[in-house]
């Protein structure tokens, strides 16, 4: 008992940073930024064509200025595409015009739009400017949003425990100039709060984000936002007979381990269900398959799946939407010791699968297992699972990108563009019946994975299709891309809570939910 209120205290003293951006005001004119406004913010960003025109310089705060700067960058190096001065006013504002090509796929856009932006924090400026010119709708629409998601990200706190910590970002206020029209910018912000509390929370230290911090974190978190929450401690899994779950945490000195469900309800829906399930592994040493140095560094993000899919729920109840979603989080850690699991042990999933563990070290399939097992008795329409799950997904695609797996074919087009868009790229793997074969046990329904490792990462996706129910459409995303040293996209961070910007695009703009995939 003593414990569990040590536990509560340090996750009640953990700051909630994700607001941070929320206080941020983005204001949108449709007029042009005149020299006037621009004496009262601290850098201007200006995007202009690759080519700029007479009409468009004069639609810029001291145009013939920045033109005849433009063209002396222009002779010293025609592959430049960014002019960085000041204008001559008295505030000297630092003015970063940077000249687009036409028709950038999302992810070189988000990608040039975090390089700029870097820039441009390095003047921790409070108030941005940003103008647009010479640009048509959707065209000017997708640039500012690629701008503000860029400014929002690098504004966002991490977790800092220096003697002298670094300071907050200043930025304050984002004023957008030169757009055709006023967007609603809604889920810009809802998407940029979610990604940042999945970051946030990855990149917490181990000892600081034990299971039981994390479930009273959440409870806390769940509190503020309206949800329902259960906790499945280990008693609870026990009379559920989830023993994949309960094998890994049997080795763990502290009884934290189990799994949330936050339940998100809007009023009178009848639309169809929508289930997250994320791993929450909060340290990873491998079990009795003990990783070396090298791979055990940096495994307390081996819950960003978990992160992720609480991240992705955060930005849909900011959105309000209209459709029920269920968010289960497996949370544990695996630990080396007296009790751990072994290879060769025979466990039972609570759906009665029975599994012959061949190496510790792949429990993510396993807590996943019962985790999956357990939502789909709540018949959702839809399931999508984060997890990072496996070396062989990184191995294929490097941490460029991340694969998804689905039980339903006619699913990919569509995954596909949802990376696409939103510039968080993804890259289905196929899940054909006669990988099985590689998974076949002498004593038991299933391996839990091979020695060989040969296509792990799709291995890994026919295991846990076992523990789903055939009638529900499931996506499985393997995050090889949740961290990437020097960040990724629009994302300025090595850990980069992606999955979420996805996964918002792909129920937005992909329809995930309004569409048959059978």
């Amino acid at each position: 008992m003593i414990s569990v209120l040590r536990e509560q205290v340090k996750a009640n003293s953990m700051d909630i940073p994700y607001r941070h951006t929320d206080k941020i005001k983005i204001n949108q004119q449709i007029k042009d930024l005149t020299a006037t406004a621009a004496e009262r913010i601290d850098v201007a960003i200006m995007i202009v064509p690759h080519k700029p025109g007479k009409a468009v310089w004069e639609r810029l705060p001291h145009g013939q200025l920045l033109k005849s700067r433009w063209q002396q960058l222009q002779r010293r190096n025609r592959d430049s595409d960014c002019l960085v001065t000041d204008l001559p006013n008295k505030a000297g504002t630092r003015v970063m015009l940077l000249a687009v090509k036409p028709d950038n796929d999302s992810f070189s856009s988000l990608t040039r739009a975090r390089k700029l932006v870097t820039d441009v924090s390095k003047q921790d400026p409070g108030t941005v400017g940003l103008q647009l010119a010479g640009f048509k709708p959707p065209h000017d629409g997708h640039l500012r949003d690629k701008l503000i998601a860029a400014l929002l990200a690098a504004a966002c706190p991490m977790p800092d425990y220096k003697s002298k910590p670094g300071t907050v970002a200043r930025l304050k206020r984002i004023n957008v100039y030169g757009c055709a029209e006023i967007a609603d910018l809604s889920a810009l912000q809802a998407e940029n709060t979610g990604n940042h509390l999945a970051r946030w929370l990855s990149a917490l230290p181990p000892n600081e984000l034990t299971p039981g911090t994390y479930q009273a974190f959440v409870s806390t978190l769940a509190k503020q936002e309206g949800w329902k929450m259960q906790f499945l401690d280990r008693k609870a899994l026990q009379r559920k007979k989830a023993g994949a779950f309960l094998a890994v945490c049997q080795g763990s000195p502290t009884a934290d381990a189990g799994i949330v469900q936050l339940r998100y309800r809007p009023p009178n829906s009848r639309r169809r269900k929508l289930a997250l399930v994320g791993k929450g592994i909060c340290f990873d040493t491998g079990g009795v398959n003990i990783k070396p140095a090298k791979y055990m560094n940096g495994m307390h993000e081996d819950m960003q799946g978990s992160a992720v899919a609480l991240g992705t729920l955060l930005a849909l109840t900011r959105l309000q939407v209209d459709f029920p979603i269920d968010c289960w989080l497996a949370l544990a850690e695996n630990h080396v010791g007296s009790r751990a699991y072994k290879p060769n042990d025979v466990i039972t999933a609570c759906n009665g699968t029975s599994i012959e563990v061949k190496h510790t070290d792949a429990e993510g399939r396993m807590v996943l297992a019962d985790t999956l097992a357990l939502a789909s008795r709540d018949k959702p329409a839809v399931m999508i699972d984060y997890a990072t799950l496996t070396g062989a997904c990184i191995y294929s695609l490097s941490s460029r990108y991340s694969g998804v797996f689905s039980n339903r074919d006619t699913l990919h087009t569509a995954l596909i563009n949802a990376g696409r868009d939103s510039g968080e790229r993804v890259w289905p793997f196929p899940l054909d019946e006669d990988f099985d074969e590689a998974l076949k046990s002498d004593i038991a329904d299933t391996l839990q994975c091979t020695l060989e490792g040969d296509a792990d990462h799709i291995l890994a996706a026919r295991f846990l299709q076992r523990f789903v129910d055939e009638n529900i459409d499931w996506i499985h995303v393997d995050l090889a891309a949740s961290h990437h040293k020097g960040g990724l996209g629009h994302i300025p961070t090595d850990t980069t809570g992606f999955g979420v910007r996805y996964t918002l695009n792909l129920l937005q703009q992909q329809a995930l939910l309004d569409n048959t995939w059978n």
